[in-house]
């Protein structure tokens, strides 16, 4: 089977799809693998080191496209600036996508994909079991937004996250408060008490808590409804009245907090809204917010995706696309999921995928003309798409 790695053409996308040490595992499942030229570049992973790990450099995207079986990608197709054609266009017919793909986001893509007969899996679709651990491209992807947020917010802070005894006196150490205890806030929670913060954390999902806590965090205790998150593992979305509570608890917190990183998110809805215009003038002058909802709506009501906000002394930040800023290990952990999720798909050269696999029939958006996952082709018809 070829295999074809096209080079990322979205704004800021340094990641790749596939590094150099995990092509000798596809050449000797006798599968060919074709990389676009500087593909790999911004992740330091040159020509050389791919045409040395047995892949074969094609310096036409066009070729690469037409030319192959299975497109591995990071970012949901998208328009091509220089082919002035959109990726999912570009793909052969009958072939077959793996990759982000952000469906409900990207309708016209996934009408390109059941049209052109392409058959297509979803890595934000992979289910959270156990089984399917390696191929979990979000929660790699989430340890990375978490580190990196609390490098941003240190960077930010105008203060030092560690209790210091200096000859000067005490400097007591920064307060972080997580909201979220999901893949990202619990990968934030562990920096930040790398780094020297005293850090609280809140999530309405009660089998966090001992997580958060062995971290060396506080919980922040409330009410707790039953019915707080899928089958899947994701947070469900709650009522109004529910959310009212929340930000009840949070603002109590605030006037002494330093850092707030926020990371709660719903799976294909508007992230949650957790920080007030009014709940942000409680927290002191020159407080830091991280918000890493942005790209989702944001928790924070101030926040603006990809930008830098100030109000009334409280730098709010919308970062977009943290793992980006860190290509070599971003692209080297992604690059083991969809890997493992190829290797379920195509156990052999020949291998046609299993659909009754539970992985692969909850990843797989479309296939033979249609759209066949069910959460996906429900969602794009409540929205009259």
């Amino acid at each position: 089977m070829k295999i074809g790695i096209p080079k990322e053409i979205g704004p800021g996308e340094t990641r790749v799809a596939i590094v150099p040490e995990v092509i000798p595992t596809l050449v000797r499942d006798k599968h060919e693998v074709f990389v676009e030229t500087t593909a790999g570049e911004s992740g330091s992973f040159s020509d050389q080191a791919y045409e040395k790990a047995g892949a074969k450099i094609i310096t036409d995207p066009i070729l690469l496209y037409e030319s192959t079986d299975v497109v591995l990608k990071v970012q949901p197709p998208q328009f091509h600036p220089t082919l002035k054609k959109d990726e999912a266009e570009l793909l052969r017919e009958g072939s077959t996508y793996i990759g982000f793909l952000a469906p409900i986001s990207n309708p016209d893509v996934v009408r390109i994909f059941a049209r052109r007969n392409i058959t297509s899996f979803s890595m934000e679709y992979v289910p959270r079991i156990t089984r399917a651990q390696s191929m979990d491209a979000l929660s790699s992807m989430s340890t990375i937004t978490g580190y990196k947020a609390v490098l941003l917010a240190a960077d930010k802070l105008d203060k030092m996250f560690p209790l210091l005894m200096t000859a000067a006196g005490t400097i007591p150490p920064a307060i972080v408060l997580v909201l979220g205890a999901g893949v990202a806030g619990l990968q934030a929670i562990a920096t930040a008490k790398r780094l020297g913060a005293k850090v609280e954390a809140f999530d309405p999902r009660p089998s966090v808590k001992e997580q958060v806590k062995s971290l060396g965090a506080s919980f922040i205790e409330m009410e707790l409804p039953q019915d707080v998150e899928t089958a899947g593992g994701y947070a469900k979305e709650q009522s109004e009245e529910f959310l009212k509570k929340e930000r009840e608890s949070i603002a109590a917190r605030l006037p002494k907090v330093d850092v707030v990183i926020s990371t709660a998110q719903v799976f294909g809805k508007r992230a949650p809204v957790l920080l007030t215009q009014d709940m942000v003038e409680l927290m002191r002058h020159g407080s830091v917010i991280i918000d890493l909802a942005a790209e989702q709506g944001g928790n924070c009501s101030l926040t603006q995706a990809g930008k830098s906000v100030e109000h009334r002394g409280v730098q709010i930040i919308g970062p977009v696309n943290l793992p980006a800023t860190l290509p070599m290990d971003a692209s080297r952990m992604y690059a083991k999921n969809i890997t493992t999720l190829f290797r379920l798909l195509y156990p052999k050269v020949d291998a046609v995928p299993d659909f009754n696999d539970e992985i692969i029939k909850e990843s797989c958006i479309t296939r033979e003309g249609r759209i066949v996952n069910e959460l996906v082709r429900a969602s794009l018809s409540e929205k009259g798409v």
